[in-house]
């Protein structure tokens, strides 16, 4: 399979960080996109030279659905998303952090009901279990089939960035996806990591 190379070398925020966005919709849907369209832009910072500053996305699922998200190196660090249906409103604020715990809103007519989910240790649950499966010889899920369906669905985003139209995303099944039943909780780590000559991509 020949991957399609990203507008500038280095990746950009869809790799980086837009994963998690698609794979929101993906799983919240319980469905796979048909077609995507997407588009960047960039300030013309120098930093930003080798990868795209910013890029906005529409997916198309079965049965009418739409997921959009703007994933940016250069904006304020935010993180929050929303599932809007035709009776209600789910936030998720913030969304996609490890390093705190998570907040969700629902809002269904005039009821809101809002729920805290205390940080636990992402990390430690997902080594946990992917050393079981190596101990077990059983194939861990996510899997690399999974993988392969992001890949695809960002190939189609870059072709979608140079060719300025819809691209169609062929077909594609998951036969397993995730569930509460593989939830793995572990206690928070204390202590705050000591970095090394890095800062978060939005400073």
């Amino acid at each position: 399979m020949r991957l399609i190379e990203s507008t500038h070398k280095g990746g950009g925020p869809v790799f980086d960080m837009g994963i998690y966005c698609i794979n929101a919709a993906r799983y919240l849907f319980r469905a796979e996109p048909t077609e995507v369209w997407a588009t960047t832009a960039s300030t013309g910072e120098a930093r930003f030279r080798k990868a795209e500053e910013m890029t906005a996305v529409t997916m198309r699922f079965p049965g009418e659905r739409l997921a959009t998200f703007t994933a940016s190196f250069g904006s304020a660090d935010i993180g929050r998303y929303s599932l809007v249906g035709t009776k209600g409103v789910l936030t998720a604020d913030p969304g996609y952090e490890y390093a705190e715990g998570l907040g969700f809103q629902i809002k269904v007519g005039q009821k809101t009901e809002k729920r805290q989910y205390p940080k636990r240790d992402q990390f430690a649950a997902e080594l946990e279990y992917f050393s079981q499966c190596i101990l077990d010889n059983r194939t861990p899920e996510p899997s690399g089939e999974e993988g392969l369906v992001d890949v695809r669905i960002i190939e189609a985003m870059h072709r979608s960035i140079k060719g300025g139209r819809w691209v169609d995303i062929s077909p594609t099944s998951r036969r397993q996806r995730p569930s509460l039943k593989q939830d793995i909780r572990r206690p928070p780590v204390r202590r705050e990591p000591t970095l090394v000559d890095v800062e978060p991509a939005s400073q």
